[in-house]
């Protein structure tokens, strides 16, 4: 069994060597944090074993420790082509041997860094074993779900950023990949604070492995309470906006209907 209050304390600790006043560095360990809260979640409800279940647990309190080297090298969490959080999450766990604070059971460590590795890629690469790809699609679930309740309660939350949100207009890219039901490829300039941003973050619903996330996400209406928020200047933006939202809304009810 895995001693979780103790990775927890650990986790804590390593973050607490970092500036935490700082308003970007402590979002990602309450993200963290949350995180580790909904890998449990969605593992429960794929009815696993007490034992994965702490071990997804695990991976979520730890698939972002590499956004804490992130910032205090790069000062930014933009630059993600130069310095890939979850390769550097990896790193760290690694060096070292640091990953024995949390662990100590050596076959699940291959399993812990692989799920690191693949949470924040576009699609999750090949050549994977089951347990490696069972919890690597957990992850990438529960980190979803976690981004979702950001884009409710933390995203867009200055009057500023609301407001270029309203007044922005959908790029023709972003529009054609969210229609055919796709997580949205960025092309790497995209700003999050406008439609387009808003856009990007709905569409991680179609990367969803579970119909068992599925069903979370319908049941936080995530969907509804993330648009909801926002009163879209131009007529024809608010138009194809709700035109696109009743597409997600269609994919995510039909998913639930598949067995």
């Amino acid at each position: 069994m895995i001693n979780l209050g103790k990775c927890k304390e650990e986790f804590l600790k390593y973050t607490e060597t970092y500036d935490l006043q700082n308003e970007g560095i402590k979002r990602k360990q309450l993200h963290s944090l949350r995180v580790m809260e909904e890998s449990k979640r969605v593992a429960e409800a794929l009815k696993l074993s007490e034992e994965k279940i702490e071990l997804a647990e695990l991976i979520g309190l730890l698939h972002d420790i590499g956004r804490f080297e992130q910032y205090n090298r790069g000062n930014t969490y933009l630059n993600e082509m130069l310095l890939d959080h979850a390769r550097l999450g990896v790193e760290v766990l690694i060096k070292d041997d640091y990953i024995k604070k949390y662990i100590d059971n050596e076959q699940y460590i291959p399993i812990i860094l692989t799920a690191i590795n693949n949470h924040n890629k576009f699609k999750i690469e090949d050549g994977l074993n089951e347990e490696e790809m069972l919890f690597a699609k957990i992850i990438r679930d529960a980190d979803k779900l976690d981004i979702l309740y950001e884009g409710v309660e933390i995203y867009w939350n200055t009057q500023r950023e609301k407001e270029n949100v309203e007044n922005s207009k959908i790029s023709i890219n972003i529009e054609q990949q969210f229609k055919v039901e796709r997580q949205v490829k960025k092309l790497g300039n995209e700003r999050n604070d406008t439609v387009d941003g808003l856009l990007i973050l709905l569409s991680y619903i179609y990367d969803i492995n579970f119909k068992e996330t599925l069903e979370i996400i319908n049941k936080e209406d995530y969907v509804n309470r993330i648009l909801d928020r926002f009163d879209f200047k131009d007529e024809q933006t608010k138009e194809r906006v709700e035109q696109l939202k009743k597409i997600l809304l269609r994919f995510i009810r039909l998913s639930l209907r598949k067995k």
